[in-house]
């Protein structure tokens, strides 16, 4: 540690996961220009520009600690919303002391659970309800498995990759679809019918990337369905029907974004209440079954060429350091 540094740490990363979505918008320059990197994380506050340090989801081990720091964070496991590095300074309010009993694989989740639960947040998933999940990457997969809890009367979740779907059952859907397949509506709605009228989908989660699929997810909605996004598109665009049954069926469009608590929900919950959430939801699913593929930093071009080029083959990938 330097002197000048007497209040942070010294942090050596042991693994960084690699978001598939918001990181490949960066690698492939469809960030719209004048957006800061991230305004909800100190690392990031910083205008696009390449080359970007960028990454959000780092598990390492304190290995230094300043005069003005307590001996107690010597040698902690902790989680950072910091860029993929070796090594980093930060200030022990900027990290976020794990469990001993969270292996570093689990805890890299961190980020992407926080974001699954502030999906539900938004949703408010209740008793009964049916919901479709549109996208099962990693946010997908792990909102999944969080409404997977819930008594819900039927969780149809729709991704264009095999492997995905099948992680999708297993986490708890009741049937996974391929939504390029031409009947794959057609059966959607089938799975939505129900005795009891109006049909379709109560609650809706567009988490596909695929400004696309919002169409789908209108479409399938019920009168006074909610249509949770969660996507971001950066500067993809496509045409949104809202000529057709929207203003009928009185649709809740709801924006979701885990940088902000939803206004209604602030007089009872804060950022740290999620954050506890997330971590108890985390030791109990696991999520470290979903690493695919694991890369040492030096490889990190092969990791997300293989992000870009193969997304069918792959579920998180991380970032190991020696």
């Amino acid at each position: 540690m330097q002197r000048e540094d007497p209040g942070q740490v010294l942090v050596k990363s042991l693994v960084s996961g690699i978001s598939s979505g918001t990181e490949l918008l960066f690698y492939r320059g469809q960030v719209p220009p004048g957006v800061p990197a991230d305004e909800a994380i100190d690392s990031l506050r910083v205008p696009v520009q390449f080359p970007l340090k960028y990454g959000y989801a780092a598990v390492g081990k304190v290995l230094q600690v300043g005069e003005a720091v307590e001996r107690s964070w010597q040698d902690r496991l902790v989680f950072a919303f910091h860029p993929h590095e070796s090594h980093f300074v930060a200030a022990p309010e900027d990290l976020i002391p794990l469990p001993e009993n969270l292996s570093p694989q689990d805890a890299v989740f961190l980020a992407n659970m926080e974001t699954a639960v502030n999906l539900l947040l938004d949703g408010s998933p209740q008793i009964g309800e049916r919901v479709v999940v549109f996208g099962q990457g990693i946010v997908g997969l792990l909102t999944t498995a969080l409404l997977g809890l819930f008594p819900l009367h039927t969780l149809v979740t729709l991704d264009l990759h095999a492997l995905r779907r099948e992680h999708s059952a297993q986490l708890g859907a009741r049937s996974c679809l391929d939504p390029s397949h031409p009947a794959s509506l057609n059966h959607l709605n089938a799975l939505l019918d129900s005795r009891e009228r109006p049909t379709g989908a109560d609650l809706t989660f567009e988490l596909s990337g695929n400004p696309e699929a919002l169409n789908q997810a209108i479409d399938v909605a019920t009168f006074d369905g909610r249509v949770v996004i969660g996507s971001w598109y950066g500067q993809k665009r496509t045409s949104i029907d809202l000529g057709g049954g929207f203003h009928r069926k009185r649709l809740r469009l709801i924006s979701s974004q885990v940088s902000t608590v939803a206004p209604a929900l602030t007089g009872r919950w804060t950022k740290r209440r999620r954050l506890q959430v997330a971590l108890d939801m985390i030791a109990r699913i696991h999520p470290s079954r979903l690493i695919s593929h694991r890369f040492p930093i030096s490889a990190a071009p092969e990791a997300y060429g293989l992000l870009d080029q193969s997304p069918g083959t792959c579920l998180q990938v991380v970032l190991t350091y020696p």
